[in-house]
């Protein structure tokens, strides 16, 4: 094994260029990694990098920070791996965090108003988008098609709980790659990712397995006691010190809960957590969790960090002894911190066992089902958004045993709708960029909300 040859602090320098070019969703964040880690530098290959990458959309949560913390332990062990999953969230805490003060502080304010209006029906097109992008790749056969439609229906239908549409499409893919069946072994995880393709042995790591990356029981037992007692301690002691009923409490308890089943990528965790938040918890409104995704689109990081505005205003409307800004940051900040802890532990628990799985067939095809299923729960997301956003009223109707909420055509939000027309144009029409449509959609909204005031 040769050595890598990276000194430590230029590496952290890379990682903190990673971070700030981070923008766009997991798509765009794993090509930036993808574009300097492995074109520019050189520090591992496109196998290895691909590798990684699966093992990654395979755990429950953000695959791209912990695309980033699992590069960063294989070049630099523990340290490597802490640094960079760190960096890689720290803009995006500081950015939505300083967006959600203004939201709550200014959100009153017409040009704010106008703003956060525009944004929605920008980032429901997006959505959408999102819908198109991970089928076009997913989606490869009849099968997967199938694995998709069964988990939009079980969702938007019959309310199957989020976790077990997941692991089923994984366990129904990891049986049909141990059976051999072609349709689970032709499009399980990620192909080509960037435009240049380097071998793992032309790359500074190499072709082997670094020392401190090999299994290690004692070791991999060790830091996951360390990473369990950093996440569940805290959300004990809430619990302990303040009741099962606490706003701080319950942020603590779900998002945990997020941390463990949200398999199939950052737009799962945005399906689940959304219809939790708003549905279950009432910690937020569908605009509110929409403005929310707008903010993490435009702002560098994993787009998971809605999160954080999410129990940023749970912890704002329920107070209790504290001021509401300060409870809405501590409530924000628990909220990172329970969400994000996990990564590491699933990175430095697993990851050196996953070393030693190169190409795994049955886990690739259970990557495919999960990515296949995934589809449908992202349509499942849109299609709950554009109820929420667009139709101002909605009436449930029973149809084949189900209850489904369905619009009052008369209750369309016009404005909203027209706004969506044209950033739908805008993308699927003319290929506009996501920062550009994100960014003319928010001037609309602007101008729109001065017009009305005028």
């Amino acid at each position: 094994m040769k050595d890598h040859g990276v000194p430590f602090s230029e590496a952290m320098k890379v990682w903190g260029r990673v971070a700030a070019l981070s923008f766009g969703g997991p798509a765009g964040q794993i090509a930036v990694m993808h574009r300097i880690i492995v074109e520019e530098k050189k520090w591992i290959g496109e196998q290895r990098f691909l590798q990684a990458l699966n093992y990654c959309t395979l755990l429950p949560g953000p695959e791209a920070q912990q695309l980033a913390i699992y590069i960063g332990w294989l070049m630099h062990k523990t340290r490597g791996g802490l640094f960079a999953g760190t960096l890689f969230v720290l803009p995006g805490l500081l950015a939505i965090m300083a967006l959600s003060w203004i939201y709550v502080l200014l959100g009153k304010v017409t040009i704010v108003q106008g703003l956060f209006f525009g944004l929605k029906a920008a980032v429901l097109v997006i959505v959408v988008e999102a819908v198109l992008r991970v089928g076009k790749r997913a989606l490869r056969n009849n099968t997967m098609r199938g694995l998709a439609a069964a988990a939009f229906l079980a969702l938007f239908l019959y309310d199957v709980p989020f976790p077990v549409v997941i692991l089923a499409a994984g366990l129904i893919g990891y049986v049909g790659g141990r059976a051999g069946l072609p349709a689970f072994l032709a499009g399980g995880g990620h192909g080509k990712v960037g435009d240049k393709q380097v071998a793992d042995a032309d790359s500074l790591l190499g072709e082997e397995t670094p020392a401190h990356a090999r299994p290690n029981v004692r070791w991999s037992l060790s830091v996951a006691a360390v990473f369990l007692a950093l996440w569940l301690v805290p959300v004990a002691a809430l619990y302990v010190g303040l009741g099962g009923e606490n706003v701080f409490t319950r942020i603590a308890i779900f998002f945990s809960q997020m941390a463990v089943v949200t398999f199939g990528g950052a737009y799962a965790v945005l399906a689940y957590v959304a219809q939790q938040a708003v549905d279950n918890y009432h910690w937020v409104t569908a605009g509110e969790m929409l403005d929310g995704l707008g903010m993490a689109e435009t702002t560098p990081g994993p787009l998971i960090m809605v999160t954080q505005f999410v129990g940023f205003l749970a912890a704002w409307r329920e107070p209790g002894a504290l001021s509401p800004l300060l409870a809405a940051t501590l409530g924000g900040l628990l909220t990172t911190w329970v969400t994000f802890v996990p990564c590491f532990l699933w990175i430095f628990f697993g990851a050196p066992f996953v070393e030693t799985l190169r190409a795994n067939k049955a886990l690739g095809a259970a990557l495919g089902a999960i990515t296949a299923a995934v589809v449908g729960v992202i349509l499942n997301l849109a299609v709950w958004f554009a109820l929420h956003v667009l139709f101002a009223e909605l009436v449930p109707v029973r149809w084949l045993g189900s209850s489904v909420e369905l619009p009052v055509l008369r209750s369309v939000d016009l404005p909203s709708l027209a706004l969506a027309t044209a950033a739908a144009v805008a993308i699927f029409r003319f290929r506009f960029g996501m920062m550009s449509v994100l960014l003319a959609s928010s001037l609309a909204g602007v101008v729109y909300a001065l017009v009305l005031t005028a």
